[in-house]
């Protein structure tokens, strides 16, 4: 019975490290290069919100014209309602109107206010990653 024959492994070709220089160069160059594509990050972000934004401002702006012409048609025909069906004077019919119109804004008003509260319009992704990547570059390796 002969030994099984052993053999060494080659040692890999040794890739030079380079100078300190060479190695600082490299990465202040990978912190502009990640610098740079943090910020065309930020922008495509800042385009995506403000197309959403211009979308939804023009349906807006249409709602907002049409509720206010049918508000006007149905707030004459209410008050009058109000007058002939309630017994009221017209003057009568016309605050109660006013009232409910009144308290409408309020609530719908305190509505929006908080719905604007909700939300934040800065893009969040990319500061959030813009914060973590600072974090890791400041905080000292071991």
């Amino acid at each position: 019975m002969t030994a099984p024959e052993v053999t060494t492994p080659t040692p890999a070709p040794a890739t030079p490290q380079g100078t300190v220089t060479e190695l600082v160069s490299g990465i202040i160059g990978d912190m502009q290069k990640l610098a740079r594509q943090q910020l065309e990050m930020l922008k495509a972000e800042i385009r995506e919100d403000m197309s959403r934004t211009k979308r939804a401002m023009v349906y807006g702006g249409v709602s907002v014209a049409l509720l206010t012409i049918g508000g006007m048609a149905l707030m004459f025909s209410l008050v009058y309602i109000l007058r002939d069906a309630g017994h009221l004077p017209e003057w009568g019919a016309w605050m109660l109107f006013a009232g409910l119109c009144t308290a409408g804004g309020v609530a719908l008003g305190f509505f929006a206010r908080n719905l604007f509260e909700s939300f934040n319009p800065l893009p969040d992704k990319t500061f959030n990653a813009l914060q973590e990547n600072l974090t890791w570059q400041t905080q000292p390796q071991a």
